[in-house]
Parts: C-alpha cells; sequence; structure tokens
C-alpha cells in the first residue's frame, strides 16, 4: 500500500510540475532537457518504489500511473470546465502584429522563441501576423492577414 501512495504523491507532484514549468518549454525539448526529464524518471522510480526491486512492485507503481492518466482523461471528458484546469488553455500572444508582453512574460515565451517559431511556418514579419495562439500543448498557431482574405466561402461577386 505504500507504493501505491508514493505513487499518487509523485504522480500530483510531476503533473504540478509540468503545469508550473510552463508550456512553450513543453512544445520542444532540448537535449539537455531531454536528459534530464529522464534522470528524473529515474529518480520517480527510486522515490516510488524506495528499495522494493520487485517486479510486483515496479508494476504497481506503473499501474498506479497509467491508472491517475486515465482518470485524468476521464474527468476532462465528464466534466469539460475541469479541461483548463488539466491541461491549460490556449493563449493569445499576437495581436494585430503586435506582441502582447505581458502574456508572453507569463507563458516565459521570449520574442526570439516567438520569431523562430514564425519562421517554421513561413511567416517573416510579425506585422503580417493577425492573431498568433499558444496552444496548451507548447506549439504556436498563426493566423495572418493573407489567411483571412482566402479563407471562408467566396464572396457573391466571387461566385458568378
Amino acid at each position: 500500500m505504500e507504493i501505491v501512495v508514493r505513487a499518487v504523491v509523485v504522480f500530483v507532484f510531476l503533473w504540478g510540475l509540468t503545469r508550473v514549468t510552463g508550456r512553450a518549454t513543453l512544445g520542444e525539448l532540448s537535449t539537455f532537457e531531454l536528459l534530464l526529464y529522464v534522470t528524473m524518471g529515474d529518480l520517480v522510480q527510486q522515490a516510488v518504489t524506495q528499495q522494493d526491486f520487485s517486479v510486483t512492485g515496479g508494476l504497481l507503481a506503473v499501474s498506479v500511473f497509467a491508472l491517475l492518466t486515465i482518470l485524468l482523461s476521464w474527468l476532462q471528458w465528464r466534466f469539460p470546465r475541469a479541461r483548463g484546469l488539466i491541461n491549460g488553455t490556449a493563449v493569445v500572444i499576437v495581436r494585430d502584429g503586435a506582441i502582447l508582453d505581458r502574456e508572453c512574460r507569463r507563458q516565459r515565451l521570449s520574442d526570439t522563441d516567438l520569431m523562430a517559431a514564425a519562421r517554421q511556418q513561413g511567416i517573416r514579419r510579425l506585422g503580417d501576423v493577425d492573431l498568433a495562439v499558444l496552444e496548451a500543448d507548447g506549439k504556436v498557431s498563426f493566423f495572418t492577414r493573407q489567411d483571412e482574405e482566402s479563407s471562408g466561402a467566396p464572396s457573391t461577386s466571387e461566385v458568378g
């Protein structure tokens, strides 16, 4: 039973840690961050199972993590209002070509990272961006003025 309690405590800690670190860091991992997370996984294993190296202890710890993950998924489905708390919500970071500094600061997203994300999507200038949204998974969605003009149903003058 001690392994179950330890697994729940560590799971809640890791979930909170990923929420606090911010979504920009979750979008792309550097080599160092990947190694850090792998090392953290080993430390978590030691904290959960203590000196229990049995197969049963390992299976029990992994099962608790899996069940808690399923529980979070079910809670999101059953209580849609909980989605924002569990996964986070999308945040507008650029509006009408202007960076919303306050939101970027809150999300710890630098101008350099924002420009790199824009370039990856073929956007040369933020002035061309009508709206940029930092998604809950750390990716940035850009909506340019050209997209706005070419999207949607054709006007009646274009149909004839």
